[in-house]
């Protein structure tokens, strides 16, 4: 696999549950969302200004989870108050849209006993501790390799992870996403089995950042 990081430098369902009690849950998993993939299987659908030229998101913040040992909770109850427009267009830099920020809040954030500027802040800090591989960023064209090519490179870029703790996730034939798993402290820890979908494919499509 050490081959295909040289060609990259070369070319530059698990149970859920609803309505949990909010702060209760184990760890977190952080998803880091590859934008020209999910362009160009909903975003440019959809019209999204964070798919236009230019705009230059490769890894984006898809959201702060909670996840329990087993299964995760979504939408807890939660007495805190919604994030204002001003907290939700705050994090477009690395979210992409409000609308997710928005949606990832209401899902996710609201399991977390958390605010919503805490939940923000927390989803921030765990977003800036990862390296995203620069290599990466620099292809300028589409190349199809196994998808551990991906998590082989944020290994090398992020010396504390262990390939234990994350895993890369494929759909409809492209690289999707990279998703590490972290304490509550934010340090990173092993992914239990309902979160290690590793992507198997070794033809996986690769798009460069538009």
């Amino acid at each position: 696999m050490k081959r295909w990081l040289a060609v990259l430098i070369f070319l530059a369902g698990a149970a859920w549950a609803e309505g949990e009690r909010a702060g209760d849950f184990d760890y977190y998993v952080l998803a880091l969302s590859w934008t020209p993939s999910w362009c160009a299987l909903e975003g440019d659908a959809r019209g999204s200004s964070q798919c236009d030229a230019g705009q230059g998101h490769g890894f984006t913040l898809h959201g702060l989870w909670p996840q329990y040992e087993e299964g995760w909770p979504s939408f807890c109850a939660n007495a805190a108050r919604p994030p204002s427009r001003a907290e939700t267009e705050a994090m477009t830099d690395i979210m992409g849209s409000s609308g997710l920020a928005w949606h990832q809040w209401r899902k996710h954030g609201s399991c977390t006993g958390l605010s919503a500027r805490d939940y923000f802040r927390l989803s921030r800090l765990a977003h800036d501790r990862v390296n995203r591989p620069e290599v990466l960023r620099r292809l300028d064209r589409e190349v199809r390799l196994p998808a551990t090519v991906i998590e082989e490179a944020f290994l090398e870029e992020n010396p504390g992870l262990s390939g234990d703790m994350i895993t890369v996730t494929c759909r409809d034939g492209r690289v999707q996403e990279v998703r590490l798993c972290l304490t509550r402290d934010l340090e990173p820890r092993a992914c239990t089995p309902d979160v290690a979908r590793d992507c198997r494919l070794q033809d996986a499509l690769f798009a460069p950042i538009r």
